[in-house]
């Protein structure tokens, strides 16, 4: 059994699965669709029963942070997303300041859509640029061209959205460094207040794995990284995570994304949206996910059995599980937060912290856990050494 003394932060993610074209690095699960044919009206309904028969396992606790994401939420209606914010509102406890994101695609903004989705409580906006270079947009089958991008972002502006996210690529297709740096000076001028900046990577049951491109050598791709993060730094940029950089000054870090990095639960609904709830009284943590397929789960909420696997994990998982997701922090974390969030005591990991700190992957004391330059650049193999 587990030791807690309180419930970490929650969030939550509502997953919304259809986008227009299937692009050939995506392994998420998302559905091409038009917009005309994929049932609005149905998943709403379904999405407001699902987080109903949620209730129950998290009365009483408040939301820090909501996020909309897809496939491509901003296929749906202005109405709909209404129609959701209330019932969220109506059945869930926010604090005044809780952040609340939605994901759009620069291929369906409108600016209508988008200043209602801001007066429904939208505050944050998340766009999928991936490049400012036409052709190799093209080369990722984006359904948006370079001025798209850039009309999307300044439609967001224009519909009052202070908080604007650019999700843009590197390491993509034949791209040289001049290239990866142009698309950064592109997005620096649209003045975001945070980038989400990272590698493009082939993942299994994708286009690119089963047809690989070909992709700059790893030298290459640390030498962009390195120019990338320099330029950032001088254009007023902090970086706070392996690929997330925010607007010095205001925070404007997201604060869903460093729930999740920080081992905090968060909800899940939506076709296989995953979860992870912390029961205090019971001393464990448990993960989750639902029915991949929409139209199965549309059809298995109404059955009220919209989980399709629910396990604990085990005192043996749980450091590898917060690991990889707290070193990506480039601050690290203070170590009573490894001991509040997984209930485990400090002396769980001590062999492991020693033997990363002699390999040089990361500097540690009484105040604080955080990732060497050389650890952050080797993640994977520091996370390796958290295997039980």
């Amino acid at each position: 059994m587990l030791n807690f003394k309180n419930n970490p932060p929650l969030s939550l993610y509502i997953h919304l699965p259809w986008c227009i074209k299937k692009c050939p690095y995506c392994d998420f699960n998302s559905h091409a669709t038009n917009k005309e044919t994929f049932p609005e009206d149905a998943y709403i309904d379904v999405l407001i029963s699902d987080l109903e028969s949620e209730l129950p396992r998290i009365w009483g606790r408040p939301i820090v942070s909501i996020f909309i994401g897809g496939g491509t939420p901003s296929l749906f209606s202005a109405k709909a997303i209404n129609r959701l914010m209330v019932a969220l509102r109506e059945r869930l406890t926010f604090y005044h300041h809780t952040e609340v994101t939605m994901e759009a695609n620069p291929g369906t903004a409108e600016a209508d859509r988008f200043k209602a989705y801001r007066e429904s409580g939208i505050n944050r906006l998340s766009i999928g640029v991936q490049s400012f270079n036409d052709e190799k947009l093209k080369v990722l089958g984006r359904i948006h061209n370079s001025a798209e991008a850039k009309a999307a972002i300044a439609m967001a502006k224009d519909a009052g959205f202070d908080e604007i996210n650019i999700d843009l690529m590197f390491g993509l297709p034949e791209q040289s460094i001049g290239e990866a740096m142009s698309d950064l000076e592109t997005a620096m001028g649209q003045q975001p207040s945070h980038l989400s900046w990272y590698q493009l990577t082939i993942e299994p049951n994708t286009i690119f794995y089963s047809k690989p491109p070909a992709l700059p050598d790893d030298d290459l791709l640390w030498s962009m990284q390195a120019q990338g993060q320099a330029y950032l730094s001088d254009s007023g940029f902090d970086q706070y995570e392996i690929s997330a950089y925010a607007r010095k000054g205001m925070n404007h870090q997201c604060q869903h994304n460093l729930n999740y990095w920080q081992f905090g639960d968060y909800l899940g609904i939506g076709a296989g949206a995953h979860g992870k709830l912390t029961h205090v009284v019971e001393g464990k943590i448990e993960r989750y996910s639902r029915h991949r397929i929409p139209q199965s789960y549309i059809d298995k909420v109404g059955q009220l059995n919209a989980i399709t696997d629910s396990r604990q994990l085990g005192r043996d998982e749980l450091p590898l599980e917060f690991m990889m997701n707290a070193l990506r922090l480039n601050e690290g974390f203070h170590p009573s937060l490894f001991i509040e969030r997984t209930g485990l005591p400090l002396n769980h990991i001590q062999k492991q912290l020693e033997i990363a700190e002699e390999k040089a992957l990361i500097e540690w004391d009484i105040n604080k856990i955080k990732p060497t330059e050389t650890g952050h650049r080797y993640l994977n193999d520091l996370i390796q050494l958290f295997i039980k």
